[in-house]
């Protein structure tokens, strides 16, 4: 007797699974959940590692980001109200040494990061005081909104200009355009000269200190006007006491000309400031091995939930081995009329294999169908980032696909090994 042919193997499947349509249907159950649950998994993942990688590589992935840390002296309550100076962090010298130790780099950019009331006419707010150099927005790549960023004659003379973030400028000027207003910070009285757009920055892993995320609220001021004006020493009055804070620098971006050079020019900052400074009143963060830590971590969390989703599969692997067997015993009959007909133990082996085929694709292709379907309505619902990628689809339809037919061979062999006369004389 001929082998069967494919197209005859897929009806008698297609037949005989339908004789069975609710076992067949909480069959497939086990796969349908099994890779859905994998395409979900791996689609909040791929989301969340993009998101992160893309705030990490907005911060520039070609600089180093060197902050000043207050370090607490043995003794000092962390509740007292006396006043005292502390001077600690980044000073000039170490600004000056970078440029001229550092290799390949291409600007260092110094900061002052103070919080000062912001006011114009009746609308006051609190938010924070950059007082830095022109090429900030170069290292940063921050987009400008309206009118223009700090000019180099604008750090040279000290002129008293600002620029404004976005949503300090829909706060405070509620409609009219600022460029061109006087904007009081503290006692002192600025021109804003431009509007910055929003910060794509997220929270940065050091120190607990985060940066600020979402739209921009700062205010940018020169660094010399800054100087000029009030110096390096911080005052900040409160009932019973108050700051006073001596503090040259509170953070240095240096930018570096290629990735591949970072690691060295960090190695060479690290010396500088070690030798600069008797503790360790500062902090650096490299953007580029941020980047390499949350691939590492996306590796580790795609294996983490590929393995639980794998068990998914296996159990509906079982489910399907344990109803082909169930199947198997109940048309034993069947399968014995065949082999005496002349069916060899390959057709019985692969009829069965087709319908676990079947029931395997077929849970496949509606558990892809769910798995697309739950990171959409995740995002719309709660607006957390899913990506969908084909690599997610693949392997979790391979995958149920090859555990459903490896569950499935010994059913089938099973069947085709047993001796047709007893099988005939199954009741």
């Amino acid at each position: 007797m001929k082998s069967m042919r494919p197209e005859r193997l897929v009806r008698l499947a297609i037949k005989n699974l339908g004789q069975y349509k609710l076992r067949a249907g909480l069959t497939m159950l086990g796969i349908i959940f099994g890779v859905c649950s994998v395409v979900a998994m791996l689609s909040v993942g791929e989301g969340a590692n993009r998101e992160i990688q893309e705030k990490i590589q907005r911060m520039g992935s070609q600089n180093i980001l060197i902050k000043s840390v207050k370090v607490p002296k043995e003794g000092d309550a962390p509740d007292s109200k006396r006043s005292m100076i502390a001077a600690y962090g980044l000073t000039y010298e170490d600004a000056q040494q970078f440029s001229q130790y550092v290799p390949n780099l291409e600007a260092s950019t110094p900061m002052k990061v103070l919080r000062y009331d912001v006011q114009y006419k009746a609308r006051k707010l609190q938010t924070d005081v950059i007082a830095t150099t022109p090429w900030f927005l170069r290292v940063q790549h921050y987009r400008m909104v309206r009118g223009r960023f700090l000019t180099s004659s604008d750090m040279e003379y000290g002129t008293p200009v600002c620029v404004i973030g976005s949503r300090l400028a829909r706060i405070l000027f509620a409609g009219v355009d600022p460029v061109g207003k006087t904007l009081n910070i503290d006692r002192d009285a600025y021109t804003v000269v431009g509007v910055i757009g929003d910060i794509a920055q997220g929270e940065l892993p050091t120190q607990g200190e985060l940066w600020l995320a979402g739209e921009n609220q700062n205010v940018y001021i020169p660094l010399r006007t800054y100087l000029n004006k009030r110096g390096d020493l911080f005052v900040q009055l409160s009932e019973g006491g108050g700051v006073f804070e001596k503090i040259e620098l509170h953070e240095l971006i240096l930018s570096i000309d290629k990735q591949e050079n970072v690691t060295r020019a960090v190695d060479a900052a690290r010396r500088i400031l070690r030798k600069n400074h008797k503790v360790e009143d500062y902090s650096i963060v490299v953007p580029l091995e941020l980047i390499r830590q949350a691939r590492e971590t996306r590796r580790l969390f795609n294996i983490v939930l590929g393995s639980i989703a794998a068990i998914s599969l296996i159990v509906g692997g079982i489910g399907i081995m344990n109803i082909m067997l169930a199947t198997v015993s109940e048309r034993t009959r069947e399968i014995g009329i065949r082999r005496a007909l002349g069916a060899r133990r390959s057709d019985i082996v692969f009829q069965f294999l087709m319908e676990t085929l079947l029931l395997s694709t077929s849970g496949g292709v509606i558990g892809l169908i769910f798995g697309a379907l739950i990171p959409m309505a995740i995002t719309a619902a709660t607006g957390v980032k899913t990506v969908l990628t084909f690599p997610a689809f693949a392997i979790a339809f391979s995958v149920s696909v090859t555990v459903s037919v490896i569950f499935g061979i010994y059913p089938a062999r099973r069947a085709a090994l047993m001796d047709p006369i007893e099988a005939l004389r199954h009741e």
